[in-house]
């Protein structure tokens, strides 16, 4: 059974943008397209409308925002299978229920006030954070998403936590037949150099090398089982999130992992991860790994 690339919409310009970008994804991957829109209003009304009553105004919007999205899906590609649902929940609670049966999600990135194109809106944050699946956050203007620059980045972590990572941004990559940038940043800690600057140039070469042996690490078995993918190896010197925000102004997509450990409850992303999700130049992947 293929399981559906689920979008959360609630008619915003930004959750259009992410029925724009997920009904390409799902083209791309050959599977349904779900699109969902989350209200409470059923819990509080709708047991007084189950008799013939009148429709709450509540429930003719739910409807008009997941049609009008299915018909912009629709438009995009006629022949994508396209599913909607209302489901009766606060948005987060939907959403993570959602990805229990769902190749991935796809939410926009509103923000607050006037910073919607620069921070993060809590329900996005929340369900990348905490998803059982993949959360692609579609971030960047229009004109970010309609370039092509067939160039997907990869924040590399260390194995085995990052293998998950990895092996879905191999998947990505192949699929829309692009280069994939895979990247581990490097740093000196300040200790090391301080007293001794005439090592500096020796730690930084001892980091440098110590993070091409763990790009190769983790990339190898993923870059064995998809030959065809044209594949970028990097180490960078600097905090690894803004390399990953630098790197994602020239990028179609952005991939990062966030650890999942069991018995934690709440946000769990990272520092990485929760940075380029509030400011990178282009949709962000989350992936989740358990630790």
């Amino acid at each position: 059974m293929e399981l559906p690339l689920v979008v959360g919409v609630d008619g915003s310009e930004s959750s259009l943008r992410a029925v724009d970008w997920a009904a390409d994804e799902a083209a791309l991957h050959g599977v349904p397209l779900r699109l969902v829109n989350a209200s409470l209003w059923e819990r509080y009304e709708g047991a007084a409308f189950d008799e013939g009553g009148d429709r709450p105004s509540e429930r003719v919007m739910a409807e008009n925002i997941v049609g009008s999205a299915a018909e912009r899906a629709r438009r995009r590609d006629p022949d994508l299978k396209i599913l909607t649902d209302i489901l009766p929940d606060d948005t987060v609670t939907a959403l993570l229920n959602e990805g229990r049966n769902a190749s991935a999600l796809v939410t926009g990135s509103r923000g607050r006030s006037g910073l919607a194109e620069m921070l993060l809106g809590s329900v996005s944050l929340a369900v990348a954070a905490r998803a059982d699946c993949p959360v692609f956050v579609i971030r960047g203007s229009h004109a970010t998403q309609s370039t092509t620059h067939r160039r997907i980045v990869l924040g590399v972590d260390k194995p085995p936590q990052g293998l998950a990572a990895v092996r879905f941004a191999f998947q990505e990559a192949q699929a829309r037949r692009a280069a994939l940038h895979a990247v581990r940043a490097w740093r000196c800690p300040a200790h090391e150099t301080a007293d001794q600057p005439l090592l500096a140039s020796d730690a930084a070469h001892y980091h440098e090398s110590q993070a091409a042996e763990t790009l190769e690490e983790a990339l190898r078995e993923a870059a064995a089982d998809h030959p065809a993918v044209e594949l970028h190896r990097e180490t960078a010197e600097g905090p690894a999130r803004k390399v990953l925000m630098n790197a994602s102004a020239a990028a179609d997509l952005l991939i990062v992992g966030a650890q999942r450990r069991h018995g934690h409850f709440g946000l769990q992303l990272g520092r990485v991860a929760h940075t380029v999700l509030h400011h990178s130049a282009c949709p962000v992947a989350v992936v989740p790994q358990r630790a």
